[in-house]
């Protein structure tokens, strides 16, 4: 009987997994997802207390301080020292109590900034990330450098997959932290509610930077099925990126026109390009994915956006506002 441990297991992947382990119904496994009111993972004696508490043979370590761009931009120190904290406790409380697998969650921001694309596996070494999250990225970086060096010196089967950006029900949708997609549909949403006797298509949504940067993204229970996949069947120490197609990239400004329509929102769309855009473009290529899992079907991109705003309208007291 496998255990499985989450880490995070009550954030936007954990909650998707959750779901999808619940349609499964595994009979030759256990899942145990953890929050932060579990353990704080900073804390060693805390992470080992947690790991004893649940016995696990097999860990999905997802849990990490995050945040939107703006977030990172400002706190980058501590962003470093909390992750390298986090991932550590994880990997060397799993090794000390004979763990079989971990998959760590990376992301492709952790690309260096100046490369060329499409970015894949080989490429997450080659050069300085984006200097907006730098702390993020090296501290994400080192689980790979971690997980070889676990494999080197213990024969550890410790792994990690690059998601492209995620997003779907149950995200962080605070606007000082929130990634780009639940940052919108937070923002429309108030724009909507607020001052109700204002006709609607007087309205004006705010693009924050010239919408023109490009993103790949992924639904949250896409990845969950993939990372469970990658738990079942993926035996080597080698990351995996987890990204939709390239041809699936879209701008900031169709992001929040996949929003707006999504809301049925009869205002106008501006771009505010005092604000910062980020990195333009991090096009990562699936091809390994695609190789090893050629028939695996992505949710369309505006069907998720739908999906995630009923999700948001429909439990707004319950989302992390």
């Amino acid at each position: 009987m496998k255990k499985v441990l989450v880490t995070g297991g009550t954030g936007l992947v954990g909650k998707a997994l959750q779901d999808v382990i619940k349609n499964e119904q595994p009979s030759d496994e256990e899942w145990f997802f953890a929050g932060s009111k579990d353990a704080d993972l900073t804390n060693l004696v805390a992470t080992q207390a947690l790991f004893e508490k649940v016995k696990p043979t097999h860990v999905i370590h997802l849990a990490a301080m995050v945040g939107g761009l703006f977030h990172n931009m400002n706190n980058n120190l501590d962003f470093l020292r909390n992750n390298l904290l986090i991932n550590d406790h994880v990997l060397q409380t799993a090794h000390e109590l004979g763990c079989t697998k971990v998959v760590s969650c990376l992301s492709t921001c952790i690309f260096p900034d100046k490369t060329s694309y499409p970015i894949d596996e080989t490429m997450v070494h080659n050069g300085p990330p984006h200097a907006s999250n730098y702390g993020y990225s090296y501290a994400k970086r080192l689980i790979d450098i971690q997980n070889h060096a676990y494999h080197d010196k213990y024969g550890h089967l410790y792994t990690s997959v690059i998601p492209c950006n995620i997003f779907g029900p149950h995200d962080n949708y605070k606007p000082d932290v929130s990634h780009v997609i639940p940052g919108m549909i937070n923002r429309m949403h108030k724009l909507r509610t607020e001052q109700p006797d204002m006709p609607e298509t007087e309205k004006v949504f705010t693009v924050y930077g010239s919408g023109k940067p490009l993103r790949q993204f992924i639904y949250s229970l896409d990845l969950a099925k993939l990372m469970i996949w990658v738990l079942r069947n993926y035996n080597s120490v080698e990351p995996i990126v987890l990204s939709v197609d390239e041809s699936a990239e879209v701008t900031i400004y169709e992001v929040a026109e996949a929003i707006a329509k999504a809301f049925n929102f009869k205002g106008k769309l501006i771009c505010d390009t005092s604000k910062a855009d980020g990195q333009y473009k991090k096009t990562a290529s699936n091809a390994k994915l695609r190789s090893l899992l050629p028939d695996f079907k992505f949710t369309d991109f505006k069907e998720a956006i739908e999906a995630s705003v009923l999700w948001y309208t429909t439990n707004y007291d319950q989302a992390r506002n």
